[in-house]
C-alpha cells in the first residue's frame, strides 16, 4: 500500500491532475468564448444575422449531414490551440531557450555517438569515447 501512497504522491501525477481538471476548465471558458462572442461576431460580420452553427445541415438521399456542430468543435478547437500556443508554448520555448544558452556552455556532444557530455570530459559515458577536453584543446 505504500508503494501505491507514493506513486500517488509524486509530483508528476499530482501536476497531471492538475493540468486535467485546469484544461477540462479551460475547455468550458473557451466553449462559452466562441458561442457567445465569436458566433455572434460572425453573424455581425456576415449580414447581422446571428448564426447558430449546431443548426447548419444537408440532405443527401434521407440523410441528415449536420456539419454545424462540428464547425463549432472545430472553431473552439482552433481558439484553444491558438491559446496555448500564445500564452504557453511560445512563452516556454523562449525560457528554455533562455537556460540553454547557459547549458551550452558547460556541455558538448560526443563527436561518436552524439550524446550529450560534459564540456571537459575526457571519455563518454555512453559509448566509451576517448575526447580531449575543451580546455586542452589547441587554439
Amino acid at each position: 500500500m505504500s508503494g501505491f501512497k507514493q506513486f500517488l504522491l509524486r509530483g508528476n501525477i499530482v501536476e497531471l491532475a492538475v493540468a486535467v481538471i485546469v484544461g477540462a476548465t479551460f475547455s468550458g471558458l473557451v466553449q462559452a468564448l466562441v458561442a457567445d462572442l465569436i458566433t455572434p461576431l460572425i453573424g455581425a460580420v456576415s449580414g447581422g444575422r446571428q448564426p447558430n452553427f449546431a443548426d447548419y445541415s444537408f440532405t443527401v438521399n434521407g440523410s441528415r449531414f449536420r456539419y454545424g456542430d462540428f464547425l463549432n468543435h472545430l472553431l473552439t478547437f482552433l481558439i484553444i490551440s491558438a491559446v496555448v500556443y500564445w500564452l504557453i508554448v511560445a512563452p516556454m520555448t523562449r525560457l528554455i531557450g533562455l537556460f540553454d544558452r547557459d547549458k551550452a556552455a558547460t556541455t558538448k556532444q560526443c563527436p561518436e555517438c552524439l550524446s550529450e557530455i560534459p564540456a571537459e570530459a575526457r571519455r563518454c559515458a555512453a559509448c566509451t569515447a576517448e575526447l580531449v577536453p575543451d580546455s586542452e584543446k589547441p587554439r
